[in-house]
């Protein structure tokens, strides 16, 4: 994958941190951009909440856009030192930021409502209606409320990311590769049923995926699987047992 990498000084950040952007050139996800920030030690960070805990209390990040490099509102950075023997409660600062709020659910009310009824004939009757089915329903595109976050190892840094076959097509608005990894991630580990993808045509999909879309299904174009598929899946498979066969012999 080509990329283009640019470097600058975070002026919001105490002297000598850098930010730096990595573009991607190619591949599915051409055009997005990585941001990192680089201390002056020369570790490097790839989320808010790494630089939270490796800057502890000096820098208030509460208002710090992480993508821009800048703070809202012209949030002034805290200088004041804590008192002795009281830890700095890292996940304060992570709770009050509106980026990292788990989706939720924002539909109407789904609760019985008293309904009056009012017939042709003489009288009337007042009873109570479901309104519509009690399952609780599920939200398209909550994945996108996920972007921007990854898991970390034990160290605390950010793992790097998996790069998906090429035969995978993303569907639905301004769906990268990383909400489709998560996407089809969470329907591997959570669907009770068989994880197909979408199969409604491509047309309908792109005129209107809010309506066409599946939230059964993960957020990927439905991928034929056949037979050539499955035997270089197998020689895969055997041949990482001969190379773990070799390996425990050594």
């Amino acid at each position: 994958m080509s990329v283009e990498k640019k470097k600058f000084d975070c002026t919001a950040l105490p002297k000598g941190w850098q930010r730096e952007e990595i573009i991607r050139k190619s591949g599915l996800s051409a055009g997005k951009v990585d941001i990192y920030y680089y201390s002056p030690s020369g570790h490097r960070f790839r989320s808010k909440p790494q630089l939270a805990r490796y800057l502890g209390d000096s820098v208030d990040l509460s208002s710090f856009d992480f993508r821009t490099g800048n703070f809202n509102n012209n949030a002034l950075r805290k200088t004041k030192q804590r008192p002795r023997g009281i830890q700095f409660d890292y996940s304060r600062g992570v709770r009050t930021d509106a980026s990292l709020v788990p989706p939720i659910r924002q539909t109407a009310s789904i609760f019985k409502q008293p309904v009056t009824v009012h017939k042709s004939q003489e009288g009337k009757v007042k009873t109570d209606f479901k309104q519509g089915p009690q399952d609780k329903p599920k939200q398209l595109f909550w994945e996108k409320r996920l972007e921007g976050l990854r898991a970390c190892d034990i160290d605390g840094l950010e793992l790097d990311a998996m790069e998906l076959p090429k035969g995978l097509r993303p569907v639905g608005p301004h769906v990268g590769d990383e909400t489709l990894l998560q996407s089809v991630a969470t329907a591997l580990h959570m669907s009770t049923q068989p994880v197909t993808g979408q199969t409604g045509s491509r047309s309908a999909l792109d005129r209107n995926p809010g309506v066409f879309l599946n939230p059964e299904q993960p957020l990927v174009q439905a991928v034929q699987v056949v037979d050539d598929d499955i035997k270089r899946q197998e020689d895969r498979v055997i041949s990482a047992r001969k190379k773990l066969q070799e390996a425990l012999k050594v």
